[in-house]
């Protein structure tokens, strides 16, 4: 058995959590920064990096008490490298370099967007690989093929907005505030998704590529006017606002979920799994469910509590990269873009 800390500060969630042999969670402690970013309509780097210094080191000490652990029953350390805020990941990756010199344990550097897409696999009895992995957060919407923890193949990506950042993007057209995806998720509920035809980008017929910037201009210019980016908001009745929110949602989902459906057909897998913090939208996960119980595939989607940016998917995947022997030296460093 073995008992890995991970360390997650890549973005605007401080975590910390410990995790045992890649899929049991004893904690998974996240201290939220939403009410430091809200008022800026985003996150802003710096105000991200001062938080987690500021938040960290009791994070961790609450991640470690909650399971029970102390540094002689931590096997290894294992946080997020890449990608992300810079900054905000030097905070983690430096804390994690101090531990593992101090404590002397391995330390590995983990990449979260793979981590993501592991993340279903957390608690789980029995492994789902291989399998296509969808995954859909704030900065990336990607497509792999996942041979096993430690094998993951990436299949497409997208190419300008991912899916989460038309989430916001839409949000703030709408005045709906930040977050964005929860609040357009909510607003959508009283909606028709058929109100509206928003074009669904496909991009070249046989690409697993995606692209978004097209579908939030069209909802710019459906509440603007065309080549307007103000003025229209306030002539929009509540039930149309709600309108725009469904349409614009089953849009970003309808190609998420053809996408998806279109890597199975290439790679001849029959499971698919969801993670990322867009991976929360209930709609998109009835929808994915239904499409591959249509085509009698198995699918599993990461729990919610392990869909946004946390510290147990880190410690979870760090554990398959240690028993490979992918561990890091004092060297480790933090990059922006993913592997």
């Amino acid at each position: 058995m073995s008992t890995i800390l991970g360390i997650e500060t890549s973005c605007d969630e401080t975590s910390a959590g410990v995790v045992e042999d890649g899929v049991r969670v004893l904690s998974n402690v996240v201290a939220s920064q939403v009410d430091l970013h809200a008022k800026y309509g985003g996150v802003v780097p710096e105000i991200a990096s001062r938080a987690h210094i500021e938040r960290l080191d009791s994070v961790i000490e609450e991640a470690m008490a909650v399971a029970g652990v102390t540094q002689e029953t931590i096997d290894a350390i294992a946080v997020t490298n890449r990608p992300g805020l810079v900054g905000a990941l030097l905070i983690g990756v430096t804390a994690a370099k101090t531990l593992s010199w101090a404590w002397g344990k391995p330390l590995v550097g983990v990449d979260h967007i793979r981590a993501h897409a592991y993340s279903a696999a957390i608690e789980m009895d029995a492994p789902p690989w291989p399998a296509v992995g969808l995954i859909v957060s704030g900065g990336h919407t990607s497509l792999f093929r996942i041979a096993s923890p430690t094998s993951i193949e990436l299949l497409g990506a997208t190419t300008d907005d991912a899916a989460g950042e038309a989430f916001d993007k839409v949000a703030t057209i709408l005045g709906l505030g930040y977050p964005g995806g929860p609040l357009v998720e909510k607003l959508a509920r009283d909606g028709d998704p058929k109100a509206v035809d928003f074009p669904r980008t496909m991009l070249a017929h046989d690409s697993l590529d995606f692209s978004f910037s097209g579908v939030k201009t069209a909802v710019l210019y459906h509440v603007h006017g065309h080549g307007r980016t103000s003025g229209g908001l306030e002539r929009l009745a509540p039930r149309e606002l709600a309108d725009i929110a469904a349409s614009f949602q089953q849009a970003v989902i309808d190609v998420l979920v053809r996408k998806t459906m279109l890597a199975v057909a290439r790679t001849g897998l029959r499971t698919v799994v969801l993670g990322g913090g867009v991976a929360a939208n209930t709609t998109l996960r009835s929808a994915l469910a239904a499409a591959c119980a249509e085509r009698k595939l198995a699918f599993h989607a990461a729990k919610t509590a392990y869909c946004t940016d946390n510290a147990a998917m880190i410690a979870a995947l760090g554990y398959h990269q240690l028993q490979a022997g992918d561990t890091a030296g004092l060297d480790l460093d933090a990059y922006a873009s993913a592997l």
